[in-house]
Formats: structure tokens, C-alpha cells, sequence
């Protein structure tokens, strides 16, 4: 059974989606939720986790003098836990290089737009919803791809298209595209998985 780690900064619906599949979609017997980490404390993600009685984490970067500091703290947990597979979902923080050399290839984020447009910092959320309807974007969608340094730059593994409809609002279009993410997500997950650890799927618990 493949480990996952899903770091996390809010809600969670993505986590949850990633969890529900693991229990009775196509990530059944396949992988599973092993840990939750999040910078918030005040993220349900949080709470999400501790519903469904997964080990749940708060590493808040204020307590840290320095983001080195905090993405090690990160990291020790994700050893500690031997994470096979580390799952962003809504995470605002830049992940560290120590973490990505670690876990190089099995780290995946989710990004509300067809990459590579409307993309890097400051992108993220009701940012990116905004700027597709300002620039008159006809598709817009989701994407999964790996983590790299910089933000949103990894190579793609899964993308899905939604059609922007005239004088939509930001809220009415970051709906249709959160349902994407939640197909999407474990779908991409399975791919990773099917690619990387095909010979790893019958190793003991």
C-alpha cells in the first residue's frame, strides 16, 4: 500500500477527495492517507483528518526563525511516516529543496487553471478565477503536475478543460473547476503510483 502525505493550508475538499477515493474509489487498495500536515491550525483540513482518524499535523512557519527551519521540521515528519508520496492541496507555502531533493518526482499540486497559463506567485484561488474571466478566457480547468522550486513549474500530469461561460462570476467558475479537481486529483495520483511504484503495490503493510 502506496503512503501518502497531504500538506494542506485550509478546507481540505481536495484531501477529502484524495481520502474518499482511497476508501472506495480507484485509489482503493492502492494507497492510503497516512498523514496530514498543515501550516494553519485553524484549517478544517485538519479536522477532516481527525474524522477519519489519520495522524494530523500543525506546523505553523511563524514558529520557525527561518523557512529552512520550518521545511525540515516538515520533512522529519514525512521520513518518520516513510511517506512514498506527497499530495499538496491547497498549501500555501513554497515548498523547501530539502523536501523536494528528498522526495524528488513524488510530489504533486494541484493548480486551478491550464497550466502553464496563470501560473507563479500570487496565483492561487479567487486570484486565478478572476484573472481567466478579466482576460476572457474561453476554457479554464485543473491541473495536476510535480512540484519543482519554483511555483506551478513542474511537469504536467493530468489537466481537464471547463468551458467559461459569458458574464460568469469568479465564485460561479471556481465551483465548476473544484469539481474538476476532485475527479482529477486521485486520477493523477493513480498515474503517479501505476508509474513509479508498479513493482511496490504487493509489499507488505
Amino acid at each position: 500500500m502506496i503512503r501518502l502525505a497531504v500538506l494542506v493550508s485550509g478546507g481540505g475538499t481536495n484531501m477529502q477527495a484524495i481520502l474518499d477515493s482511497t476508501k472506495s474509489g480507484i485509489l482503493k487498495n492502492i494507497a492510503e492517507v497516512v498523514l496530514v500536515i498543515s501550516n494553519n491550525v485553524n484549517a478544517y483540513a485538519l479536522q477532516r483528518a481527525k474524522n477519519e482518524n489519520i495522524k494530523s499535523i500543525c506546523i505553523q512557519n511563524k514558529a520557525f526563525t527561518n523557512l529552512k527551519d520550518f521545511n525540515n521540521a516538515i520533512l522529519q515528519e514525512l521520513l518518520k511516516e516513510k511517506i512514498d508520496l506527497v499530495c499538496l492541496a491547497g498549501y500555501m507555502m513554497l515548498i523547501g529543496e530539502d523536501i523536494i531533493s528528498e522526495y524528488s518526482g513524488k510530489i504533486l499540486n494541484i493548480h486551478p487553471s491550464i497550466l502553464p497559463k496563470f501560473s507563479g506567485k500570487g496565483m492561487y484561488g479567487h486570484h486565478v478565477h478572476k484573472a481567466v474571466i478579466e482576460s476572457k478566457e474561453k476554457k479554464s480547468g485543473a491541473t495536476v503536475h510535480f512540484v519543482e522550486a519554483e511555483y506551478d513549474t513542474g511537469r504536467i500530469i493530468l489537466q481537464k478543460e471547463v468551458d467559461v461561460f459569458d458574464k460568469e462570476l469568479p465564485e460561479e467558475l471556481a465551483k465548476r473547476v473544484l469539481n474538476i479537481e476532485h475527479q482529477i486529483y486521485p486520477q493523477a495520483i493513480k498515474k503517479v503510483i501505476e508509474s513509479k511504484f508498479k513493482l511496490g503495490l504487493d509489499r507488505p503493510n
